[in-house]
């Protein structure tokens, strides 16, 4: 590793993050040390930037802890995509326009904003997403959202939370206005345009 690689190494803390990742996973350091082939006490010292891993051992950790290396070096400590910049999804229906509001890439979650007009949605046909979960939150408006046959009709500020493999579909249901509703899953869906 080149001088100048080893000071970008230092300055972003790479232990830091690790432990970071670790805690929010709820796993212990025997775990993490067991997954990676590391003693217990070494990944204490990489954590606590006391020691430096090697490339091998840092990729272990980071499949571990179901990250990319790439992760550990982003500079920002957040991404910002500004309302002007959000791009134009499709995940089909119709009457709908949906933006990604979180960065592509991002694997753990995903955020998605739909402007949909009245009697627009999902379509007849139910469907279900590879997600563990799904949150909705009505900005504006009326959602009613068919969960196996039942169907729930949320209004402005109303949320609801499920497991998206259930089949179901979604539509507006407010004449006259949009409605506008925002999506959030984890993990994040497959790539869409």
């Amino acid at each position: 590793m080149s001088a100048q690689a080893k000071q970008d190494v230092d300055r972003v803390n790479i232990g830091e993050q690790l432990k970071a990742a670790r805690m929010a996973r709820r796993k212990t350091l025997a775990e993490v040390a067991d997954a990676a082939g590391l003693t217990k006490g070494f990944l204490s010292k990489i954590e606590r930037d006391q020691a430096s891993a090697s490339v091998a051992s840092l990729m272990r950790i980071c499949e571990t802890l179901g990250l990319s290396v790439g992760e550990l070096f982003n500079a920002t400590p957040g991404n910002v995509v500004r309302r002007a910049q959000y791009p134009p999804i499709n995940f089909g229906g119709s009457g709908m326009t949906e933006y990604l509001l979180t960065p592509h890439g991002e694997r753990r979650l995903q955020a998605i904003l739909s402007e949909i007009e009245p009697g627009g949605g999902s379509g007849d046909e139910p469907y279900s997403l590879p997600a563990d979960v799904e949150f909705v939150f009505v900005v504006s408006g009326r959602l009613a959202v068919n969960l196996r046959e039942e169907e729930v009709v949320l209004e402005a500020g109303d949320t609801l939370t499920f497991a998206p493999h259930v089949p179901h579909t979604f539509r507006s249901a407010l004449e006259g206005q949009n409605t506008q509703v925002l999506w959030v899953f984890s993990p994040a869906l497959p790539a869409h345009s």
